[in-house]
């Protein structure tokens, strides 16, 4: 029995050690595989800058490559990508850059921002190069900087113009007995049309047609001024239809050359002076991202940048919402800590819940008086994403930045006819007071109800303004003037007060030192970056999948109108100061 017991602790203690063993090998290899791995760069880089990558306001990781330090599914942020192509320009190993222009994800205040940090680049006399089997114009735009267009011969250029499509659902609505109880202030507040009528009311097609010819015209006087011609011969090329191939947009000087991939290499080659059968030592942004430090390293003080991206909600939010519980921790946290000497607040936002955006705006209007806070807008800065902005100390827009909206309206849904007509369900119950249960969708609201739902739209409203009138330093009477829910570009919203310049997020982040009086700085950024680990157990990442497999199934339209559909659901009885449409222009 001795012998036994013996036999037996010895095995438990060497099982018992052999386990902790193994946990402590398991967390060595953690703690290594948690530790970026930095890609070799290499010598005689071309660096590849692929527009049908989405550049987000902040950096999107792949979690389970990221363990095994292969860093190039990552898609760095925006910003990330500007400060990669101007540390590129004094990379010694970087030669040029490839211009990848098959597609572009980014919106044009994105791609504006691109743009100038390519125009930039180009300052070192390095090459730009930039192809496509078939170029759409969006990736046209950025393309103009390249020192050589070409395109795919069987391929071609876009060139006809921009169109927008709005989605209406009042036909869907009526056919299934819907009603929605709708209450909006602003008469350019057109976010409640497509419940409450079948095409666009006078206000909309006109506040429409001003932003998206402002877009247009960008197009044209960028290519312009690229492609040494005028403005009015590129437009008529778009009206008559002109270039409907390759060949039609070489002939009119839009790309300058016709070629195939293989062709390109050659070019590539040659001007890193290699023979035909090297290979090109491409650079892919994730794997260039993780190789060099291209954030700014000062020892004066910190500069912290917020990112703002996405619907504003009530409470903590989602990964692609910005949450007003989380948002005004992150202010808070900025404005008490001593060692930040300046905040860039970084809106790419078309709005959502009032009430958050005066929760932010509340923290915003604290951190101004503690040191100063710029605004820089991205895409979207608009209605509810214009309420968190107005307040800064300096605010700037890119050109076609789409801003303003300054307007809120209310949704509220009576079904009572859908349930009993179409499925046979009724209601009944018992309440305390004649208003216990307003909003409920199984009855209409009551004339003095209507009356109660306007009232606090109204008043939303006049705060709203009021907000924006302090923040502006102007009337009301005269914010009233340029509200009323109407859509700004960035480049007008200047002439109107709304915005004190026009620039990018790093002018923005120079102007915050200018004011802060610091030359030296680091930059910190929110919210801050998981590790691989916490993406890879967060359920926003097999979220993000089922996204692009649901996308694959159904088809992007389908999967948009199922978003469209979404989105109205939730924002029913909640106040919102969102802007009225998605821009998804073609």
């Amino acid at each position: 029995m001795r012998s036994f017991l013996k036999i037996f602790f010895a095995s438990l203690v060497a099982l018992i050690v052999f386990s902790i063993a193994i946990i402590f090998a398991i967390s060595i290899f953690i703690g290594n595989a948690a530790k970026p791995s930095k890609p070799d760069v290499g010598s005689n880089g071309v660096l590849v800058l692929d527009l049908s990558k989405d550049f987000a306001e902040q950096a999107k990781t792949d979690p389970l490559n990221s363990f095994f330090g292969d860093h190039s599914k990552d898609v760095p942020g925006l910003y990330d990508v500007v400060r990669m192509i101007r540390y590129a320009k004094s990379d010694s190993s970087v030669k040029g850059i490839y211009i990848k222009a098959g597609d572009n994800e980014n919106g044009y205040a994105a791609s504006e921002e691109l743009r100038q940090a390519l125009i930039d680049f180009k300052k070192s006399n390095k090459f730009i190069i930039a192809y496509g089997n078939v170029i759409p114009e969006r990736a046209y735009f950025i393309a103009t900087v390249a020192d050589k267009i070409y395109c795919n011969p069987a391929g071609g250029v876009e060139w006809d113009g921009f169109a927008i499509d709005e989605l209406f659902l009042k036909g869907l609505l009526d056919k299934l007995e819907i009603k929605p109880e709708i209450f909006y202030a602003g008469k350019f507040k057109s976010a409640t049309e497509p419940l409450r009528v079948t095409e666009m009311t006078d206000a909309n097609r006109l506040q429409t047609t001003v932003w998206l010819n402002d877009i247009y015209n960008n197009l044209l006087l960028r290519t312009a001024e690229a492609r040494h011609l005028d403005t009015a011969t590129l437009h008529q090329l778009a009206n008559t239809g002109a270039v409907q191939t390759a060949k039609d947009a070489l002939r009119y000087n839009l790309i300058d050359g016709l070629k195939y991939d293989d062709e390109v290499q050659t070019e590539l080659l040659a001007r890193l002076h290699k023979k035909e059968k090297d290979n090109i030592n491409f650079v892919n942004l994730g794997n260039y991202a993780a190789a060099v430090n291209f954030q700014k390293t000062g020892d004066g003080g910190k500069i912290d940048i917020i990112y703002a991206q996405g619907d504003i909600v009530d409470g903590k939010g989602d990964k692609d919402e910005i949450g007003s519980d989380d948002y005004v921790k992150i202010i808070r946290k900025a404005r008490l800590d001593d060692d930040v000497k300046a905040i860039v607040f970084r809106v790419n936002s078309p709005g959502g819940s009032s009430l958050a955006s005066e929760n932010i705006w509340r923290e915003i209007s604290l951190a101004k008086k503690a040191k100063p806070v710029v605004v820089s807008m991205g895409d979207y800065a608009a209605s509810g994403g214009y309420y968190i902005s107005c307040d800064a100390d300096s605010v700037f827009a890119d050109e076609t930045t789409i801003t303003g909206s300054i307007g809120v309206f209310s949704v509220l849904a009576n079904m009572k006819d859908f349930f009993n007509d179409k499925l046979g369900i009724t209601f009944d119950g018992v309440k305390t007071g004649p208003y216990a249960d307003l909003g409920s969708i199984s009855r209409p609201l009551s004339d003095q109800e209507k009356n109660f739902v306007q009232a606090s739209v109204d008043t939303i409203y006049n705060l709203f303004k009021s907000r924006v009138a302090n923040g502006r330093k102007k009337d009301v009477v005269y914010i009233d003037s340029i509200a009323q829910g109407r859509v700004w570009i960035g480049k007008r919203a200047i002439g109107v007060g709304l915005v004190d310049r026009t620039g990018t997020l790093q002018d923005a982040v120079n102007c915050a030192a200018r004011m802060a009086k610091v030359s030296s700085y680091r930059t910190r950024e929110y919210p801050e970056q998981k590790s691989w680990l916490d993406d890879l157990t967060n359920q926003s990442f097999s979220a993000e999948s089922q996204q692009e497999a649901l996308v694959k199934q159904i088809g992007e339209q389908q999967y948009n109108l199922l978003q469209k559909s979404k989105q109205f659901i939730k924002i029913i009885n909640i106040p919102q100061a969102r802007l009225p449409f998605d821009v998804n222009l073609r």
